[in-house]
């Protein structure tokens, strides 16, 4: 356990950031199978949704901005073939 306070601190922001984190993701995984799973007009609805959270992720460094555009591609290249 850390002993100096600013230590502590970034202890304590570690935990906090690690549970935002782990809601983000949570939310980004749910929308990708959203769009995996839809049909129609839904599934281009679930595509404008997950590719905004592609982009917060990507800009916030949850994955890498690189990973997001080549999941960004790959959704569209399947929405494209599910047409």
């Amino acid at each position: 356990m850390p002993r100096i306070e600013s230590a502590k601190k970034r202890m304590r922001q570690g935990v906090t950031r690690a549970a935002l984190n782990r809601t983000q993701r949570s939310k980004l995984r749910t929308a990708l199978k959203k769009v995996r799973s839809a049909a129609g007009a839904e599934a281009e609805s679930a595509y404008a949704d997950a590719v905004k959270l592609l982009d917060r992720a990507g800009r916030t460094r949850l994955i890498h901005p690189n990973a997001a555009a080549r999941q960004k591609s790959r959704l569209a290249k399947a929405l494209a073939a599910k047409q």
